[in-house]
């Protein structure tokens, strides 16, 4: 694993350190690539959500096409 040494005002690194003790993270590198993961993945549902967008007008769908959804993602053997 690659190392990043970042600098922290006073405030910003206390508050680190509290929520690594009030959350369960080992240590602030945990909570910090948390952070990271968070950011990465709400950037790209931000990506997917404007190529949807883009793509045009879509088709109107009804309460048969979400059962048939949460029918097929309750399944175990869906991926």
């Amino acid at each position: 694993m690659a190392t990043m040494n970042i600098s922290l005002p006073e405030s910003l690194k206390d508050f680190v350190e509290s929520q690594v003790e009030a959350g369960g993270y080992g240590t602030s590198s945990e909570f910090i690539r948390e952070l990271i993961r968070r950011h990465h993945d709400r950037t790209q549902l931000r990506s997917l959500l404007i190529d949807g967008v883009e793509s045009g007008p879509g088709s109107v769908v009804g309460d048969a096409y979400f059962d048939r959804l949460r029918d097929r993602v309750r399944r175990p053997d869906s991926a």
